[in-house]
């Protein structure tokens, strides 16, 4: 199995996959999109980073445990490979199957360009792009207007008409003047008793003169921190702790985070809720205080 085949596993399973002394693939989660009636799922985008070079164990491990060797084999593997990378840049592009290309540029920089026909993201599994027709929609024609009264209308209809509407308007204003009357009388009636009414209410009503005391309550929402700069993993509690208190001891918010899959535990200098301020802090630790310092993407429970 060549060394690309191990990186494409491992960004399955994590978001940063270093291959030591070369630089680290890292990935960012994109969501689903739409765009010219075109559905694509959400995804992994993957980016390099020629600065991400210390080894974390993390590449190593994994192939020592597939190919059942040691660790210091493991790593041998890893160096050969990027020797042969290293010298390939010098004349072409490296091509790493369904990962990307890598080039050097004029400033003898490297560029990276991804593959996006691989969806890292498991979530997304049997998912793919689908492509749908455009809808086409007719367009309402405007409804006629109603015909206007029709003026053919016989003489005699409309004489009766006009007797007719004389006899309602005279009806109507009899009517009227009753109705205002009752309407005066009702609401005479219906002041007094809302008159009535206060007056009970306000007899009713009565203070408190020892109220409860008001309690307020603050409620503190934790920020969930799931990037971590790792200061070491190590295979006794005892030696693990002990760097807790040295780093607390240098000001960092040290911490234990857990055991990881060999059976390690990892000591932090400091968790962040952003990939951005962690990604410097990092690199802030590796040019002044340890260079074998790394990033960890976890959610801790």
């Amino acid at each position: 199995m060549t060394l690309a085949t191990y990186i494409n596993d491992l960004l399955y399973r994590y978001d940063c996959v270093i291959v030591p002394d070369f630089g680290g693939f890292v990935t960012n989660r994109i969501g689903a999109k739409v765009k010219n009636h075109i559905f694509t799922p959400p995804t992994k985008q993957i980016t390099f980073n020629s600065l991400l070079k210390h080894n974390d164990g993390l590449l190593a491990n994994y192939i020592a445990s597939s190919e059942n060797i040691s660790f210091e084999k493991a790593n041998t593997v890893i160096s050969l490979a990027v020797i042969k990378w290293q010298n390939e840049l010098q004349t072409k592009a490296v091509i790493i199957e369904n990962v990307g290309n890598l080039s050097l540029s004029e400033g003898k920089k490297i560029i990276f360009e991804p593959i996006v026909t691989v969806n890292y993201l498991t979530e997304s599994f049997g998912l793919t792009t689908i492509e749908t027709s455009a809808i086409l929609r007719l367009k309402e024609q405007a409804k006629p207007l109603a015909p206007l009264l029709i003026q053919s209308e016989k003489k005699g209809v409309a004489t009766f008409i006009k007797y007719a509407a004389s006899v309602a308007v005279l009806l109507t204003l009899g009517y009227t003047g009753y109705n205002g009357h009752q309407n005066e009388q009702q609401n005479k009636v219906v002041a007094n008793q809302q008159i009535a009414i206060q007056k009970k209410i306000q007899a009713a009503t009565f203070v408190i003169s020892n109220p409860l005391p008001t309690i307020n309550l603050n409620v503190v929402r934790e920020i969930s921190k799931p990037f971590h700069v790792v200061a070491g993993a190590f295979q006794f509690v005892e030696n693990a702790e002990r760097k807790v208190k040295l780093l607390r001891a240098k000001g960092f918010d040290a911490k234990i985070i857990g055991v990881n899959e060999w059976g390690l535990t990892q000591v932090t200098f400091n968790s962040f809720a952003s990939r951005n301020e962690a990604t410097n802090h990092l690199y802030k630790i590796q040019k002044t205080i340890s260079s074998d310092a790394w990033l960890l993407i976890r959610t801790l429970k």
